[in-house]
């Protein structure tokens, strides 16, 4: 545009002094023109030449005002023609900056939008990731609250435990009996499982296990019957407690560790002809727990 401009504005100049030189050239003849008749007037025969010299140096001047026309334009057209080709440069560089700039710009935004593709699709990991593990966390603490629940009925069925002595209240002599029988401890001080049938006097394992069994027996007044007993179990006997003196009182204990199966029983078995005493002071008792459970 600024080009066109002074294009615009040289051509004007041009113009505007050509025709002042024009202008100037027509006064000249003008004033050659008076000049010419007043010198015929004053010299008739020198008339002819003089017009003739100013006519030719009259050509001759435009001859030259024009030629310098003719080349300013022609140094004006190279100029234009050099503008136009360097728009033409500049326009063309413009547009491959564009071009350029444009497909930076597309590969910044698709990068962005796979940034942020990749972005969304983490977040949606995590919060699977995340959806999973509180799905992991559930199952444990309801599998922990399981276990811990069974461990408990299992330690509630582990807590085995009994003990008692034969008289619920007052005292005397128990026997001797012709034949053996089975003793029934009836003061229960603890009955933890209620493995421990203080009816019966029998001890039913409620689990496969190891159990500690003791018994205590004491006799007193029988100076000849003898004060002896002993541990069963299913029928078997297995440990024996047996005292006797012919004067004052005697009393015996004995223990075992019996590895029982579910539903083996062990009782305390009086002998025939042999007697035991107990009064409010628990002498004689019978006892048993659990030491633990076996597969």
């Amino acid at each position: 545009m600024k080009g066109w401009l002074c294009t615009l504005l040289l051509l004007e100049s041009f113009v505007f002094v050509v025709q002042q030189q024009v202008d100037e050239g027509l006064a000249e003849n003008e004033i050659s023109q008076q000049l010419s008749n007043e010198d015929r007037r004053q010299n008739p025969p020198q008339t002819d030449s003089l017009r003739d010299e100013a006519s030719t140096d009259s050509q001759q001047y435009c001859h030259l005002s024009f030629s310098d026309i003719h080349a300013a334009l022609r140094e004006l057209t190279a100029t234009v023609t050099e503008q136009k080709a360097h728009i033409r440069a500049l326009e063309t560089q413009l547009k491959e900056q564009q071009t350029f700039i444009l497909e930076e710009l597309n590969k910044k935004t698709d990068a962005l939008e796979t940034q942020l593709r990749d972005a969304e699709k983490t977040a949606e990991q995590q919060t699977v990731i995340l959806e999973e593990l509180n799905k992991k966390t559930d199952e444990i603490s309801n599998l922990t609250e399981s276990q811990v629940e069974e461990l408990r009925k299992e330690n509630r069925d582990r807590e085995i435990a009994f003990s008692a002595s034969l008289m619920e209240s007052g005292g005397g002599h128990i026997g001797p009996f012709s034949t053996d029988i089975t003793l029934t401890y009836r003061n229960v001080f603890t009955n933890i499982g209620n493995a421990y049938n203080p009816i019966t006097g029998i001890f039913t394992a409620p689990l496969k296990g190891a159990y500690m069994f003791n018994f205590s027996i004491y006799g007193a007044g029988h100076p000849s019957t003898p004060s002896s007993a002993s541990i069963m179990k299913n029928g078997e006997k297995v440990v024996v407690a047996h005292a006797h003196q012919a004067q004052y009182v005697v009393n015996s204990s004995n223990g075992v560790v019996l590895i029982l199966e579910v539903g083996d029983v062990v009782y305390v078995r009086l002998w025939s002809g042999a007697s035991i005493y107990d009064n409010e002071y628990n002498h004689s008792t019978f006892s048993g727990y659990l030491l633990f459970a076996l597969k």
